[in-house]
């Protein structure tokens, strides 16, 4: 049965243009003031009315026997007791949710869609609108049942038994009296639910009164025999014509205690369980009747759940003594086969005609208010886009009648059906779905642990609506397995439709809320105590000066970040005392923004500080939250070159042509331009810049300088330019500022080789190969050295190729000359430290060295550009096909920060021309052998 709304016709109160509350939020606007305030209800005329109508219909008048005659009362009793606990779950969740704010239009798709966000609310909101129609139809169709029972002919041609008898009986004549039904409930709501509203309380009380005829009936009415319609007889059904109302008997009783299942005279299908469930199931429903027209309440908060309890309630007790009255005073024959058996025993007949004839007429056409007002929320939300734009179209009146045209037609469609049983299953699985999802918004809600969840409703908690979502799955699938699992994939197919093709909404969504609740609990159980090198990962924080120059950088540290955290940092210079307000903020949706341009899974931490360095400072320190902190900082090389524009071209190429003045309207960044020369207007000079180097080293984080990324594509990168050759990452494991050493095994070494392995694992560059650059003093064993490389390498699983590099035939000389140059008398001009000018005493120098053995070398002021442009082209000359991204070692900064300057120059001529080139400097161990 539907969540029929038969006051619907009372307008939303509509609020006044008075200003909101600061810091409240708007709720859902409403149209222009009106001048005279409509009337509101109480609780009794706006919840506990419409909803005994809802319930009170076919089912009361029509199935009670039938319930009793196929399954007995006990059976009976059981399944109104089941029934009953699933709507009342329900209830509880509903009366939750209506309590907790205003509602709008859509009763439960609002519910739902505001709840769980527009995914859920749509597809819901679609299966709620097909129930709804199908609920109209089931009404209609009982209806007909009802005028064929009373006024039809009997289809065997026998002689009728009352002169009542005259309109033709029979499939295609039920259909045309269905359409006729459904026809005058069009008119009804197309001019108008003004005139069923204005008889609602009138309907009302003719339903009480011939409920009370019926119970009277019961008492009062001798025994005596009563004459089946001809339509009870099926073929070869030889049984007596008659059967019999006994009055009070024990011997009554007893005969209809246990099921008695049998064939369903007006569908010829053998009746059980689940088919005579799903008949029950639709008197139950109705129950979101209430907090469809909130608006129209006094009091929502107190009227819906009073109301809405107390007409479950009193529906409850109803159905059970009609139930005990059958059982103890009809036989079982014919509460089989008379489902109008309420008039033949009736003290006067008509009363309980007139009964059906309103409760079904009334109950038709407020499900087909409801559809109709339910398929224009949904139309005036935009979930559908252009398929349901007809819908939102509205009368001056404000009624929108092309949904109730659309309504109307597919009610008409499922006439078809041509009878009551079998409409009803599939009417009650859409509403079991509908009300699971009721109960799974609310069960979010709570579980979400909102601050802004506050219903004055709390007799409610997690568990019944658990109950609720379990109660209604097992009876979809009890009442029919295969309508529950293709309503079930419809629905998810409409859920995925709408999540890619619908546009984002501003109604909030609960999987926010609850994924920020699941991302606190497991935070707090991430503990760094327990940390792992078999488990590391990158935790990158990589820092943009500018994103319209960054664009190839940001990109590629999204390849090498493994699954790990990855945090784009930016310092804005400036001192917040100084200056109105944050100047952060109104910044965050342009990065926001790029971060969803750039298709990457990254956070967003932007820092005021009055310079960079301390900016940067700021972020290592508070980066990230619990054990998800930044472990390396990834800084773009401190250099010269021009700047450029990637980010421009990129939402051009994106977006299409358009004209200037378009494009500069809309922007979907807003960062600063860019400077015109690259040697003035930085942030911050070389200094600072080897200072922030040496700070994060300090604080135990990784270092990573990126040269020549401002161009990086990696499409272009990883497509060879030569047909059939190969894609590679080369690695220097070895420190090139340092040719005394060439230790491959330390910490940083070490860290080179576990970041080109984790960019080699990433699907896209997994087609390039790695190769190992090692550079080899003369004298030693080339062969012996490749070996034991390729046996580390072996026992660390990295798949690489080894390539031994002898350096001695282009630095031998320049190291020939260094020991020449230390022997001559020092230069006026070389950059040397005032203390080493004045003590140039030997054990001082080799100590200073033994201090800084993995540090920025005792020698570093002495190594000549011939040295470093030499160590450069050995790089550029390899055989090998150039690379699409080189790792180099790192050394760390020197210890006197008065060598900064030197040491950010011999990394520039290091790295010169190399193309996209990464300096690494490891802190902490990363590989192990162990399993």
């Amino acid at each position: 049965m539907s969540e029929k709304t038969p006051l619907l016709h009372y307008r939303l109160s509509e609020a006044s243009c008075s200003e909101e509350p600061a810091g409240v939020a708007a709720g859902p606007r409403r149209g222009p003031a009106s001048t005279s305030q409509p009337k509101k209800l109480n609780t009794f005329f706006g919840v506990v009315v419409p909803t005994l109508l809802s319930m009170f219909s076919v089912v009361v008048f029509l199935r009670i026997g039938f319930m009793v005659g196929q399954c007995g009362l006990y059976q009976a009793i059981a399944m109104y007791v089941v029934a009953y606990f699933i709507i009342s779950m329900t209830v509880l969740s509903v009366c939750a949710i209506s309590t907790n704010g205003a509602l709008d239009a859509g009763g439960a798709y609002y519910m739902i869609s505001r709840a769980l966000g527009p995914e859920f609310g749509g597809s819901i909101g679609l299966m709620f609108f097909l129930g709804n129609v199908c609920a109209s139809a089931l009404f209609v169709l009982g209806l007909v049942e009802a005028i064929e029972s009373t006024f039809g002919m009997p289809e065997d041609g026998t002689l009728p038994i009352s002169p009542h008898q005259v309109l033709p009986s029979g499939y295609w004549w039920s259909l045309l009296y269905g359409t006729a039904v459904a026809l005058l409930c069009l008119l009804v709501c197309l001019v108008g639910a003004n005139i069923y509203a204005s008889a609602t309380f009138v309907i009302f009380l003719v339903v009480i009164l011939s409920l009370g005829t019926v119970f009277v009936s019961f008492f009062s009415v001798r025994p005596h025999n009563v004459t089946l319609p001809g339509s009870a007889f099926l073929p070869g059904n030889t049984s007596s014509p008659m059967a019999r109302f006994t009055g009070f008997k024990l011997d009554t009783l007893l005969g209809n205690l246990g099921d008695g299942y049998g064939v369903d005279y007006t569908t010829g299908r053998m009746m059980n369980f689940a088919t005579v469930f799903a008949v029950v199931f639709n008197g139950c429903t109705g129950i979101m009747t209430g907090s469809n027209i909130s608006g129209d309440l006094k009091n929502p908060s107190y009227s819906i759940p009073r109301g809405t309890i107390t007409a479950v309630i009193f529906t409850f007790i109803i159905y059970n003594l009609l139930m005990v009255m059958a059982a103890c005073t009809c036989d079982r024959v014919l509460l089989q086969r008379d489902y109008n058996y309420l008039s033949e025993i009736n003290v006067w007949h008509p009363f309980v005609t007139v009964g059906v004839y309103c409760s079904t007429l009334s109950a038709a056409m407020s499900s087909l208010i409801g559809a109709s007002r339910i398929l224009y929320a949904l139309a005036k939300d935009h979930l559908f886009g252009r398929v349901l734009s007809p819908a939102k179209r509205t009368s001056c009146g404000g009624n929108p009648w092309v949904a109730v045209l659309l309504s109307w037609f597919l009610v008409q469609l499922v006439l078809f059906a041509g009878k009551v049983n079998t409409i009803a299953g599939i009417s009650t699985i859409f509403f079991l779905l509908v009300y699971a999802a009721v109960d799974l918004a609310c069960l979010a809600l709570e579980w979400a642990s909102a601050p802004n969840f506050r219903p004055t409703f709390r007799y409610f908690t997690w568990h019944t609506c658990l109950l609720g979502i379990m109660g209604c799955a097992i009876m979809m699938f009890l009442i029919n397995a295969i309508y529950a699992s293709a309503s079930i994939a419809f629905m998810l197919l409409l859920l995925l439709l709408i999540h890619y093709l619908s546009p984002t909404s501003s109604w909030g969504y609960i999987s926010q809320a609850l994924i920020f609740h699941q991302v606190r609990k497991y935070l707090l159980m991430l503990d760094v105590r327990k940390d792992h090198v078999k488990f590391w990962r990158p935790q990158v924080l990589l820092m943009v000066s500018n994103p319209r120059t960054a664009v190839g950088l940001i990109s590629f540290i999204n390849d090498i970040k493994k699954s790990g955290l990855y945090v784009l940092g930016h310092v804005q210079l400036g001192e917040l005392n100084t200056l109105p307000s944050d100047p952060l903020q109104s910044q965050y949706d342009s990065w926001l923004s790029l971060v969803d341009h750039l298709n990457i899974k990254a956070f967003v931490n932007l820092t005021l500080a009055t310079s960079v360095r301390h900016g940067v400072q700021h972020l290592l320190f508070i980066s990230g939250l619990g054990g998800m902190r930044p472990n390396t900082l990834v800084l773009g090389f401190y250099d010269n070159n021009p700047p450029e524009d990637k980010l421009l071209g990129l939402v051009l190429s994106s977006s299409g042509p358009r004209d200037p003045e378009d494009q500069q309207q809309q922007k979907p960044f807003h960062f600063p331009s860019l400077r015109g020369d690259a040697a003035t207007g930085k942030s911050m000079d070389p200094q600072e810049y080897v200072a922030v180097i040496a700070d994060a080293i300090k604080m135990l984080k990784n270092v990573a300088l990126a040269r020549y990324f401002h161009d990086f594509q990696r499409t272009r990168a990883l497509s060879p330019a030569e047909k059939g050759a190969g894609v590679y990452v080369d690695v220097w494991p070895v420190n090139l500022l340092r040719p005394d050493s060439s230790s491959y095994v330390d910490t940083c070494s070490l860290f080179l080789l576990q970041l080109a392995c984790i960019l080699n694992m990433v699907r896209a560059w997994r087609r390039a190969r790695l190769r190992l650059f090692l550079c080899v003093e003369e004298g030693r064993s080339l062969r012996g050295t490749k070996e034991k490389l390729g046996q580390l390498l072996k026992e660390l699983r990295i798949k690489a190729t080894v390539y031994t590099v002898p350096w001695d035939s282009q630095v031998a000389l320049h190291w020939q000359r260094q020991s020449r140059a230390e022997k001559r008398p020092l230069d006026p001009t070389q950059e040397l430290p005032e203390q080493e000018e004045d003590n140039q005493e030997e054990p001082e120098v080799e100590e200073e060295e033994e201090e800084y053995v993995n540090s920025f070398p005792s020698n570093g002021a002495r190594l000549s550009d011939d040295y470093l442009l030499a160590v450069n082209r050995l790089i550029l000359d390899q055989p090998c096909l150039s690379p699409a991204v080189r790792f180099l070692y790192l050394p760390r900064p020197p210890a006197d920060t008065r060598r900064y300057t030197t040491y950010l120059r011999q990394l520039d001529l290091l790295t010169l021309n190399l193309g996209p080139t990464l300096l690494i400097h490891g802190v902490t161990p990363v590989l192990t052998t162990d399993l």
